[in-house]
């Protein structure tokens, strides 16, 4: 956007401390206005850069027929062992992964009944997979409209398709618009995935190493991890060298592999316990782990093995734990609180 003027890096570090400042002191209340507001932005945005494209193109059809053409719009991979299984742990990733997640629980939290949580959470679902081809619709008229540009970043950095044929190929006002709905984009992700860790983190854990800490005391500690958060997660993107999207669906891997099977057990599972809980996340985990290192080729995708893991740990906590020693457990950890 600014044309080489800034860094890469020193935007990283630009936007970051925008997001800091009014996740730390807006809290939840500053994430939910500002999201509706970007959100706002990003659908007129992208609509808008859709259109101007599509008088290019000579129109949406023509862009879906071309895709069809070329093969893009199949959505079942070819008849063999291999992409079945890279399909189905794709598929699993994304949609399950996503689960133990921000997005549904800030929905939930933060709604004033059950009945709204629920309808709120299908919703956002529905109008997430309709609005999720805008985007795919774009990049793809750039084939049409500079397939020059496309092949070349093809095979450099594809992230930069679209916002390079936005630079090269609209007007001003559209640059504007498409950039304020990727900012906005961008930035509304990032506030709601800083302060749902944090405060998750504040709450079940280190809350458990002070006696009964006041709501100001708990107010301080939550604001600490947000700093603390936002200082690792930058570190980590600017020492990266994968894509954004390669970096969310690592993020997505980690809560299937870990937090799904945990989470729906211990919801709808009768004999889930702390300790099929805490087998099932590290077995998860760890065999992940192990497979992502030890098996980078292995026709089965690590994340798959990790969430069989993950449901043979909660399994075996269930079914091998006995559940009076469970209960003792539970009424003496009662007593001390």
């Amino acid at each position: 956007v600014s044309d080489g003027a800034i860094p890469q890096s020193t935007g990283m570090l630009i936007g970051s401390g925008s997001v800091l400042i009014y996740t730390l002191f807006g809290g939840m209340w500053a994430v939910a206005i500002t999201d509706f507001l970007q959100m706002i932005i990003v659908v007129v945005g992208l609509l808008y850069i859709g259109h101007e494209l599509s008088a290019m193109t000579g129109g949406v059809m023509t862009v879906v027929n071309h895709a069809d053409a070329a093969g893009l719009l199949k959505f079942f991979p070819e008849n063999n062992p291999a992409a079945i299984l890279a399909f189905i742990a794709a598929l699993f990733t994304m949609m399950l992964g996503s689960i133990p997640q921000q997005d549904v629980f800030q929905r939930v939290t933060s709604s004033k009944t059950v009945g709204i949580a629920q309808s709120a959470a299908i919703l956002g679902g529905l109008l997430y997979f309709a609005f999720a081809f805008v985007p795919m619709y774009l990049v793809y008229s750039g084939t049409l409209i500079d397939p020059e540009m496309v092949g070349s970043l093809l095979e450099t950095d594809s992230q930069l398709i679209l916002p390079q044929l936005i630079l090269k190929h609209t007007p001003l006002f559209a640059q504007i618009m498409f950039f304020g709905a990727l900012l906005s984009a961008l930035k509304s992700c990032a506030s709601a995935t800083l302060l749902a860790p944090s405060v998750s983190f504040s709450e079940n854990i280190i809350k458990d190493f002070f006696d009964h800490p006041s709501p100001k005391k708990m107010l301080l500690i939550m604001r600490i991890t947000v700093v603390v958060f936002a200082i690792i997660v930058t570190v980590v993107a600017m020492n990266s060298q994968l894509s954004i999207f390669k970096m969310v669906e690592n993020a997505y891997k980690v809560t299937l592999v870990g937090a799904f099977i945990p989470l729906v057990f211990g919801i709808y599972w009768k004999r889930a316990n702390p300790i099929g809980g805490l087998l099932s996340l590290t077995f998860g985990i760890v065999s992940w782990l192990l497979a992502e290192l030890v098996l980078p080729g292995f026709i089965v995708p690590a994340q798959l093995l990790g969430l069989l893991a993950s449901l043979a740990g909660m399994l075996i906590g269930g079914f091998l734990i006995p559940q009076e020693f469970l209960k003792k457990g539970l009424a003496q950890r009662i007593d001390q609180q």
